[in-house]
């Protein structure tokens, strides 16, 4: 397992995949998106003039533990600009996450990662400047995603460190931690 490294004369950021693991990050970012898309952000209502100006988003904060870490409410103590804030950031946010998300998947695509990839086979990604912040806002959001769902807390590494290696949720957190890798070895290698 290596991780990003800089290319000396372009600057971009490359690393070499593992089919596995190329199989496993669009995996996690098919995940993603699937997350978005699932649980409606459609408005309650639909005044006309609204429809007209397009200011449809959810007023409510999402039921989803993941997608209110998400999507956390701005103003918690108040209700009504909290649903107004809501209503004109969260669906572009949810589209601007789904679509880095996309990007991961095309990105690996492009390089040759297939529907059924075969062990042996290596993926080489190549991120410029622009997809390097994409990846790692991505990056952002799948870690979030998982440490929600298995309840990571800051300190609590020695619970995750004791559990057995054929605990399924050891696996997850590991994939948690390498996902973290990732993320910092891209940060090194656009600064």
């Amino acid at each position: 397992m290596s991780g990003f490294t800089r290319h000396r004369r372009s600057g971009h950021a490359l690393a070499t995949f593992t089919a596995f693991e190329a199989d496993l990050l669009r995996s996690l970012a098919s995940q993603l998106i699937e997350l978005l898309r699932n649980e409606a952000a459609a408005p309650e209502t639909q005044d006309p003039l609204e429809a007209l100006l397009d200011f449809s988003g959810p007023t409510r904060a999402p039921e989803d533990p993941v997608l209110l870490r998400l999507f956390p409410t701005a103003y918690p103590s108040d209700d009504e600009a909290a649903a107004e804030f809501r209503r004109y950031t969260e669906t572009d946010l949810r589209n601007g996450k789904a679509a880095g998300a996309a990007a991961i998947i095309d990105t690996l695509e492009e390089a040759g990662l297939d529907d059924q990839p075969e062990d042996g086979m290596f993926i080489d990604v190549e991120l410029d400047q622009q997809l390097t912040l994409t990846w790692m806002r991505s990056f952002t959001d799948m870690r979030l995603a998982i440490a929600t769902r298995l309840g990571i807390e800051d300190g609590d590494e020695a619970r995750w460190h004791a559990l057995p290696d054929d605990d399924p949720q050891a696996q997850v957190h590991d994939i948690y931690e390498w996902v973290g890798f990732l993320q910092e070895t891209l940060v090194q290698a656009a600064r």
